[in-house]
């Protein structure tokens, strides 16, 4: 009997694979991580373990290879849509290969909290006891903390990612995002942008503080190196005064300051809607900078744009007053936020995506169930495809759900 068949050998084996994991992996690069998952997941009785990353745009699955790596019988790029690994990352759920009724091996999501980093791939030892899967879900745990604190510095982690040359200003930008996905007990935040690899002037932002969380969108004029630097100032102007207990409207005010100071009056301009939610009693306060209203889906269906007065684009100095807004969110509330590129942008035949098909969209994904995450790639397909693949301008959504501690 192996360290991975009996129960209680099993957990032993995970104890000793997880903690000699962590350790080895202080010392590591990310080439040598599957080197390492490999060797040690044989103590918790998983063999022939292999790591898949999913893409920038998360249309393909793409083996993670290096020293010691065990190279498997499946393909090093698998589609997330129409494969079974797919559906696995899809759905954030463990699904099993199988031939004849026998399990062959696993996929198995892995998640930084609730960015889907990617898979494992995992073969249990023969024999293998009914507590195999959730020493699975732990392993992919580890991993995915491994792989993410490691790839902010490895350039080998973004090049696989990748899957086409990327600008100057859509490097810049990625840099300066937060992860696309977040959640606790009382919010979900989503988000994503395109081109992916073309991205110029459109940035998102959200922190947590204390009960408070704060999310926003930013559009910077034009789209090439000049409006991502414009972008970059403003998200990196409203971190610094959000930090020093700066709110939204002198914020927003002072982040024009910063632009007007570095570029001169109304030469660049960004727009804006800068928002708060007290995930304590569901108050949503915001402003508007001269960017489009957000959306409020309630119970399934679009109640209502969020309308404020909107003051100048962010750079023009023209003077225009900034109102706070306020609303009081119910559990359950999605909250949209977007860009210009989303609605506005017409494809070949001179007709724009719109707002009201963009809005259905994301109801009806919600209606199946979906996880934003899901929800979001879904959509971003959906709009590249109305396009036939190719965006002149930047797209990106910022979804916000309050859960009303509902869990």
């Amino acid at each position: 009997m192996t360290e991975g068949n009996h129960p209680a050998m099993a957990g032993t084996g995970l104890l000793r694979t997880l903690v000699e994991l962590l350790e080895a992996s202080h010392l590591a690069s990310v080439e040598d991580v599957p080197g390492l998952v490999a060797e040690h997941a044989r103590h918790a009785g998983l063999a022939h373990v292999q790591i898949y990353l999913a893409d920038l745009q998360q249309n393909t699955l793409r083996r993670l290879g290096g020293p010691g790596d065990e190279p498997g019988p499946d393909a090093d790029e698998l589609r997330i849509d129409g494969t079974l690994p797919g559906r696995a990352f899809q759905e954030v759920r463990v699904l099993a290969s199988s031939e004849a009724g026998v399990a062959e091996h696993w996929w198995v999501p892995l998640l930084d909290g609730t960015e889907r980093v990617g898979l494992l791939r995992i073969t249990a030892a023969p024999g293998a006891d009914e507590g195999v899967v959730e020493r699975m879900r732990h392993l992919a745990s580890l991993v995915a903390l491994i792989l993410v604190s490691k790839r902010a510095y490895s350039d080998s982690y973004a090049k696989l990612v990748r899957t086409a040359r990327m600008n100057v200003a859509a490097e810049m930008q990625w840099n300066l995002m937060p992860p696309l996905t977040f959640a606790d007990r009382d919010v979900t935040i989503g988000a994503v942008m395109e081109p992916a690899y073309e991205i110029g002037g459109d940035a998102f932002d959200y922190s947590v503080r204390g009960r408070i969380v704060h999310v926003a969108v930013f559009d910077a004029m034009g789209h090439d190196v000049s409006a991502g630097l414009s972008a970059n100032l403003a998200v990196a102007a409203c971190r610094n005064h959000r930090r020093q207990g700066m709110e939204l409207a002198p914020n927003s005010e002072a982040i024009e300051d910063v632009l007007i100071e570095e570029f001169g009056r109304a030469t660049r301009f960004v727009t804006a809607v800068m928002m708060q939610l007290d995930v304590d009693t569901g108050v949503l306060t915001w402003v508007n900078r001269g960017h489009h209203p957000p959306v409020l889906i309630r119970g399934g269906r679009w109640i209502s744009t969020l309308t404020c007065p909107p003051a100048h684009p962010m750079g023009l100095d023209l003077g225009l007053p900034v109102t706070l807004c306020q609303a009081h969110l119910e559990p359950g509330d999605r909250v949209l936020l977007y860009t210009d590129g989303i609605t506005e942008m017409r494809n070949a035949r001179g007709e724009e995506f719109g707002l009201r098909r963009f809005v259905d969209f994301v109801i009806r994904q919600n209606a199946a169930g979906l996880p934003v995450p899901e929800t979001l790639r879904r959509l971003i397909r959906k709009v590249l495809d109305y396009h036939d693949n190719r965006l002149h301008d930047d797209a990106t959504v910022l979804l916000l759900e309050w859960r009303g501690g509902a869990i």
